[in-house]
């Protein structure tokens, strides 16, 4: 597939399914924005994603949380690009596990706002533009987990961000598909992040056991998916939920 002349947004573009998904993007043509918080991340994907004479791409520090800094992200690509993204990629996600009745208030708010609050605040800042441009081929893909499915024990924080995020890419898909933007999910299992590297080795030993396929994926695994659903290739396909587990 190609994406010579389209422009991607990824945010947390600085690891991970992000990373792979900046680096898959350009591989393929796309001019690429990497949106991250961490800022030495950020120059790391770029200094790693290919670039031809037609690519120019962007590193933004980026809070999705905030909505200023999603409103100047999208101010930076305006004033560089002219145009808003035609593929958006929201990537941006954190944990911060414990068990519930352990679970502070202060980490149960940061995972919704980084995890929901910010995908919410992406799509409606970046789809809000695509609208006013008069655009009508745009794709937005967001990651939200197998364990939103679930439920996960000691990620009552992030597994109600995540089941949250499949249910609002639904409802998005329904407003925005008569204006050309499709919305999808893509909910990983075990994929090798630095996020899963957190998790406990008695549980990753857990999670290995229940997948058939008997490994953790890798990011570029992911990355296909994504690239596939921002291509017309699934120009049929919208407000729909795509596993990534192995089987798990």
């Amino acid at each position: 597939m190609s994406f010579v002349g389209r422009l991607a947004f990824v945010t947390g573009g600085g690891s991970g399914i992000g990373k792979a998904a900046c680096q898959l993007l350009a591989k393929e043509g796309a001019s690429v924005v990497v949106a991250d918080k961490v800022v030495k991340n950020v120059n790391e994907t770029i200094n790693s994603i290919p670039s031809s004479p037609t690519q120019m791409h962007l590193g933004i520090d980026l809070h999705v949380e905030k909505s200023e800094s999603v409103g100047n992200a999208l101010l930076q690509m305006l004033e560089k690009y002219s145009k808003p993204p035609t593929i958006i990629v929201n990537c941006a996600g954190i944990t911060r596990d414990n068990f519930l009745l352990k679970l502070s208030e202060e980490d149960f708010e940061e995972v919704i706002d980084v995890n929901l609050k910010g995908t919410f605040l992406v799509m409606k800042t970046f789809g809000k533009s695509i609208v006013d441009h008069g655009i009508t081929n745009a794709s937005i893909i967001n990651i939200g987990s197998i364990v939103g499915k679930y439920g996960n024990i000691g990620q009552t924080n992030y597994t109600a961000s995540k089941a949250g995020v499949e249910l609002l890419t639904r409802t998005a898909s329904q407003e925005l598909g008569k204006m050309g933007i499709r919305v999808n999910t893509i909910l990983p299992g075990m994929i090798s992040t630095p996020i899963v590297e957190t998790v406990p080795e008695k549980v990753q030993e857990k999670f290995m056991s229940m997948i058939p396929l008997k490994r953790f994926g890798r990011p570029e695994e992911v990355a296909e998916v994504i690239a596939f659903l921002a291509s017309d290739k699934s120009s049929y396909i919208t407000g729909a939920s795509i596993t990534v587990t192995g089987g798990f």
